[in-house]
C-alpha cells in the first residue's frame, strides 16, 4: 500500500524553471517596487520556491528614472559608503545618488540588495537583475513579458 501520496519538491539549479519579465519602474514607490521585486528574484511567489536554490526569475526594470520616493526620504535618508581609506566613511543621500550618471541604477540596486538575505546566493540573485533608466532594454531576444508589480503582494 503506497500511504504517501504527495512528495515534496526540492527544485535545483537543473529543473528551475527561470523566466524573464519587464517591471516598469514609472511612478513606482522605490521601496514598495524593490520588495517585490526582490521577491521576484528569489522566486518566492512560485510553488516551487526552494530557499536555498536560485529559483526566482530574470528581472528587468525600465523607466528607473522615474521613480518616486515617499515622504522626506530624498533628502533625510543617509547611506553610507566607504572610500576603503582610513576615515573614509562618505554619507550619500538618494537625491545625491540620483543625480550622478547610473544614479538610478545604483540606488535600486542598493536598495533591492539590501532587501535579499546576507549569504553567497544574494550575490548570484543580484546579477539576475537588470535596470534601465529608458523605456527600452537590451534583453528582447528572451522574449520577457510585461507583468503589473502592483499585482504582487
Amino acid at each position: 500500500m503506497d500511504t504517501l501520496s504527495y512528495k515534496t519538491i526540492s527544485v535545483n539549479k537543473q529543473t528551475a524553471k527561470k523566466e524573464w519579465v519587464v517591471v516598469d519602474a514609472t511612478d513606482q514607490v522605490l521601496g514598495r517596487m524593490a520588495s517585490k521585486v526582490a521577491k521576484l528574484l528569489r522566486g518566492k511567489y512560485k510553488p516551487e520556491f526552494t530557499p536555498h536554490v536560485d529559483c526566482g526569475d530574470n528581472v528587468i526594470i525600465i523607466n528607473a528614472d522615474k521613480i518616486q520616493i515617499s515622504g522626506k526620504k530624498m533628502t533625510d535618508r543617509v547611506y553610507l559608503r566607504y572610500t576603503g581609506y582610513p576615515g573614509g566613511q562618505r554619507p550619500e543621500t538618494p537625491a545625491s545618488i540620483l543625480a550622478k550618471k547610473g544614479g538610478a541604477d545604483k540606488l535600486i540596486r542598493r536598495v533591492v540588495k539590501g532587501m535579499l538575505p546576507k549569504n553567497k546566493l544574494a550575490d548570484r540573485l543580484i546579477n539576475n537583475l537588470y535596470i534601465y533608466e529608458g523605456g527600452e532594454h537590451q534583453q528582447q531576444a528572451q522574449q520577457p513579458k510585461a507583468i503589473d508589480i502592483n499585482l504582487y503582494k
